[in-house]
């Protein structure tokens, strides 16, 4: 390193511990433990999930608050991220399981509408370019609640309104999308998310992370038989780009709302990609010469479309070189420079004890760092 040296540090949440932001903190504070007038810039990263709205409001985005409703209905105060027309909303905020009470899930009735009701928010505020991210949903209704809310309207045989949820679309008789917010149709709509599933099937939003919102293997049948039938009745609405958009990449997305999103036209692209755009890494990296990623677990999950592949990426290919700080290492040397890290540092191999890692992960991130400093930067 030259005398000019400066670390970018571009790192996720370390989940249930550390935000992004704070991650940043305490590297930033472990590195100068060791180089003391060391330049670092911190630009907290997320790849669509909870943590997105955060990332984007730490690179100078405005937050902003509203109240919508829960996945279960009840009021909650969600907020989203502007800046210079463009909005960065996160359907966690509204329709995440952290909205869930402890220990309750609701599988075949929490709904979307809240994600509606923010995206309405963002365009009242103005949005001309919505980033919607979508990820770690207590919900899988296709998105269904986020159209009710944005104008849509889905009824039953006796023409009432279906009840909230994925469960509720199995009495669904017939689908009105004429009401939908005409601000929809000159407003750029980017879905934002890791995860490429389709709607329905062995792969589909029902079946690989139904289980994670609670839903049995008798509930998994019946939302991926609603979430058929839903594509099914749109059929008779929008004409067959809704069975199209039904197995297309990301129409799996946080209990099917990135299918939703598709029929409002949104465009799909890896979380991590749009999310590096906005937040403006690009020039950041072009300033670093040594770039920090990290987040919880670095494990096969990571290398598919998670914040520190993407950062590892984008780094590699601008010729600067990656090192890693994680909870939890459960990648192979190999792996990890395969996908551009050429190497990992994680609080464990400081503090054996995960329970304690988790618990005091901060300070130990700070030795952790320090460890990093003395290695790439003395």
């Amino acid at each position: 390193m030259n005398e000019t040296r400066r670390v970018l540090i571009a790192a996720d949440k370390f989940k249930g511990s550390l935000t992004a932001v704070q991650v940043a903190e305490r590297v930033t504070a472990g590195l100068r433990r060791v180089v003391p007038d060391l330049a670092v810039e911190a630009l907290p990263v997320a790849d669509g999930g909870d943590g997105t709205v955060d990332a984007a409001v730490a690179a100078g985005f405005e937050r902003r608050e509203v109240r919508v409703a829960g996945p279960l209905g009840e009021e909650v105060t969600a907020a989203f991220a502007l800046r210079d027309g463009t909005a960065v909303v996160e359907m966690a905020e509204a329709s995440g399981l952290q909205r869930l009470p402890a220990g309750v899930f609701a599988p075949l009735t929490a709904s979307t509408y809240g994600s509606g009701e923010l995206l309405r928010a963002a365009l009242d505020a103005g949005a001309r370019t919505i980033v919607f991210g979508v990820g770690g949903s207590a919900t899988t209704d296709g998105g269904a609640g986020m159209l009710s809310a944005l104008g849509a309207r889905f009824l039953t045989e006796a023409g009432e309104p279906v009840s909230p949820g994925g469960g509720g679309l199995a009495g669904l008789a017939r689908a009105d999308l004429s009401g939908l917010d005409p601000r929809l149709s000159s407003v750029e709509l980017v879905l934002a998310s890791d995860v490429d599933n389709p709607l329905t099937g062995p792969k589909g939003a029902p079946a690989v992370y139904g289980p994670q919102k609670g839903a049995s293997p008798d509930d998994v049948e019946t939302l991926d038989a609603a979430l058929a039938h839903f594509a099914k009745v749109l059929e008779a609405e929008v004409g067959p780009r809704a069975a199209e958009y039904a197995a297309s990449p990301g129409a799996g997305a946080a209990g099917g709302i990135g299918y939703g999103a598709l029929l409002l036209g949104a465009r799909f692209r890896a979380g991590i990609e749009v999310m590096l755009d906005v937040l403006g890494f690009a020039p950041a990296l072009e300033r670093a010469s040594l770039v920090i990623t990290g987040e919880g677990s670095l494990d096969e999950q990571t290398l598919h479309g998670k914040a520190p592949a993407g950062v590892a990426a984008a780094a590699r290919a601008a010729g600067r070189p990656v090192v890693a700080v994680c909870g939890r290492l459960a990648l192979p040397e190999d792996a990890l420079s395969r996908a551009g890290i050429s190497a990992a540092y994680p609080l464990t191999s400081v503090e054996p004890d995960v329970a304690r890692c988790i618990a005091d992960a901060g300070p130990i991130l700070e030795q952790v760092a320090a460890r990093i400093a003395e290695t790439h930067l003395s």
